[in-house]
This record gives structure tokens, C-alpha cells and sequence, in this order.
């Protein structure tokens, strides 16, 4: 009874590894296992309950590589070692996942740190996505403001000459004048927007959102498309901008309903709306223990590679015609909700997945 309390105590002593998206195992000297975080009992697809007293390195393809870098540490041969390895995941279909791996000492146990090279490359591309969209905001912000100053100007001047002319051929230039110098303030307009409006916060159910959005797109194209709902009913409401959501599920939807033209005609368009809840998940540098996913997938020609790492950037657009700020505006309004947007294609078949953590 005392060795199961004092393991008890120790257990909680290493409750705070649980908030890190890095996988640990806290060791005995003999290198049974003391401590597994949520991270690692996801991974392996095993219970903490399970692991605990078990031989970590039966979790690894070849056992030495572990059990040599435990026998050095703990023996002070060095104070900490860092290599490759390849993690056995058990009840996970048996798929292995490469990983770095770091072990050192914490007083009488050692620490091990498992990194997925998946997640890690993963996890650079979400902080370089946030970083550059961070940088494209600010740019944007900027020139729209310098560009909105003049297009007053411009567009006064244009109708005061226009008073001013006796050919009406010449008043043909002066209309395109004015006509431009509009549509540049609404693109203006358009890139101004996210900081323009304060945030309403509201409760919001994410099943209305996706409800709002299917309506608008069936009324835009009521022909040779299907708009289907695969929802996870159990995902309770949080606390949001409404109009923001519908506003980026909706440019979003659109996206992909553009995309579907020729299929629209043929009569199998196909858009899917998914939710599900995700556990321990990590994006936008935060570790989160539930968060909603919200999947639009379409069966479209898929995004071209060429833009594919930078459909979100603003004024990229790989519709003739697009004005390359929809995804841009859907990117930002869920990163005001501390979420984001990923997207993946392939010929047939585009999923674009909303991100947003949860209470």
C-alpha cells in the first residue's frame, strides 16, 4: 500500500506533462515505465494504465536502441542522448511512426520526449502558415489604407471633368474612370473588412452555422449539386462570432461550389459538411483537449499544386476571374477564433478542414 501511494503521489507529480503536444514517458532506472501524457497514450493507441509498469522499449521496433540509451543515462555515461527511432503503435493497424527521441534525467527518472516527424513537420507548417498570415495581414492593412486615400480623389476629379466635356465619347473615359476607382473600393472594402467590425461574441452551435451555409448555397445552385450533412450532433456549443463562422464556412463552401461547375452540368457535384471532435490536438502553437473539426469536401478537379501552398494568401485564386480574397477573409475570421484552416486536394476530392478549439 505505501509503494502504490508514493506512486500515486509521483504520478501526479507529472500531471503537467499532459498540456504538452510532445509525446512523454517518465522511466524507472530499469526502464519500466512511471508516466505516459495523454500525447504518448494517444500515439500508441494504449491505456496509461496499461503502460504504466510495462518495458517502454517493447514499444519500439528495435528495443536496444532504447534500452542502451536508458542504461547510458541513467549509468552517467552522458547526461542526455537525442536519435531517430521508430515507435510501434500496438492498436493502431500496427502503422509505425518515425520519430526523434530525446532522453535525460528528472532527479531519480529518466525522461523521454518522442517527437513525430509528421507532427513536427506539421507543426512548422502551421507556424509559418500564422507567422505569413500575420505579415500578409499587416501589408494588406497598410496598402488598403494607402490605396483608399487617393481613390476619393480620383474618382471626384473624374466626374468634375466629366461636367466639364462636350463629346460624349470622351464622358466614356471619365465612366471607366469612376467605374474602376468603385471597384477598387470594394476590394478596398473587402480587405478592410475583418478590421473594420468588433467581434460579437455569442453561444453559437456549429450545426446552425453549417445549416445557414447548406441554404445559401442549394438557393445559389439549385441544379446538379448535393450539399450532405455528416454531423457529429454531440458537439456542444462556444462561445463565437456567428456572422464571422457563416461568413467562413460560406466563402469556403463557395470555393468549392465554383470548383464543381463542370460537374454541376454533368449532375454529380457532391459538397459534404463533417463534423467531429478532436482530442488532444495541437494547432496555432496551443495544445487543446478537445476542438472541433469541421470538414468541407468536394469532388472537384482538386487545387492546383501550383497555388496549393499558398491558396490563402490574399489575391491568389485559381478561378479565371477570382478575386483571390475569399479563402484569405475564411483564414482570418477562424484565426480570431484562436482556430485555423487547413486545406488538402487531390484530383476528386478537396477537403478543407475548420479547426476551432472547444470549452
Amino acid at each position: 500500500m505505501p509503494e502504490r501511494a508514493s506512486a500515486r503521489r509521483s504520478s501526479r507529480s507529472f500531471a503537467a506533462f499532459d498540456w504538452l503536444s510532445v509525446l512523454v514517458a517518465v522511466l524507472q532506472p530499469d526502464g519500466s515505465v512511471q508516466y505516459a501524457n495523454a500525447a504518448l497514450e494517444q500515439m500508441l493507441g494504449v491505456s496509461r494504465r496499461t503502460l504504466v509498469g510495462s518495458d517502454f522499449s517493447q514499444y519500439f521496433t528495435d528495443p536496444s536502441l532504447i534500452q542502451s540509451a536508458v542504461a547510458g543515462t541513467h549509468s552517467h555515461d552522458f547526461a542526455a542522448v537525442r536519435f531517430e527511432a521508430v515507435l510501434r503503435r500496438l492498436h493502431q493497424d500496427g502503422i509505425p511512426v518515425h520519430v526523434n527521441l530525446g532522453v535525460g534525467e528528472l532527479r531519480e527518472h529518466l525522461v523521454v520526449e518522442l517527437w513525430p516527424l509528421e507532427q513536427q513537420v506539421r507543426q512548422d507548417r502551421e507556424e509559418r502558415l500564422l507567422e505569413q498570415s500575420q505579415a500578409h495581414k499587416e501589408l494588406i492593412r497598410n496598402l488598403a489604407h494607402e490605396i483608399k486615400n487617393p481613390l476619393g480623389g480620383i474618382r471626384g476629379a473624374a466626374q468634375l471633368l466629366e461636367l466639364e466635356l462636350q463629346s460624349p465619347e470622351l464622358a466614356e473615359y471619365t465612366d471607366v474612370i469612376v467605374h474602376e476607382a468603385d471597384r477598387l473600393q470594394t476590394l478596398v472594402d473587402r480587405l478592410l473588412a475583418p478590421h473594420r467590425h468588433p467581434h460579437e461574441v455569442g453561444d453559437v452551435n456549429i450545426h446552425e452555422v453549417c445549416e445557414r451555409v447548406r441554404s445559401l448555397v442549394l438557393v445559389e445552385h439549385p441544379l446538379g449539386l448535393k450539399v450532405l450533412r455528416d454531423y457529429d450532433t454531440s458537439i456542444p456549443e462556444f462561445r463565437g462570432d456567428r456572422a464571422q463562422l457563416i461568413q467562413a464556412v460560406l466563402n469556403i463552401v463557395q470555393n468549392a461550389a465554383q470548383a464543381l461547375a463542370p460537374r454541376m452540368a454533368q449532375g454529380d457535384a457532391c459538397i459534404t459538411l463533417r463534423t467531429r471532435v478532436a482530442r488532444q490536438v495541437t494547432f496555432g502553437r496551443q495544445r487543446y483537449k478537445l476542438a472541433l473539426e469541421l470538414h468541407v469536401i468536394d469532388n472537384g478537379p482538386g487545387v492546383p499544386d501550383a497555388i496549393l501552398d499558398r491558396i490563402f494568401y490574399p489575391l491568389v485564386s485559381g478561378r479565371e476571374g477570382g478575386s483571390g480574397l475569399g479563402l484569405t477573409l475564411a483564414q482570418t475570421f477562424v484565426q480570431q477564433h484562436h482556430g485555423l484552416v487547413e486545406c488538402e486536394s487531390v484530383p476528386g476530392r478537396t477537403d478543407f478542414r475548420i479547426l476551432l478549439p472547444l470549452p
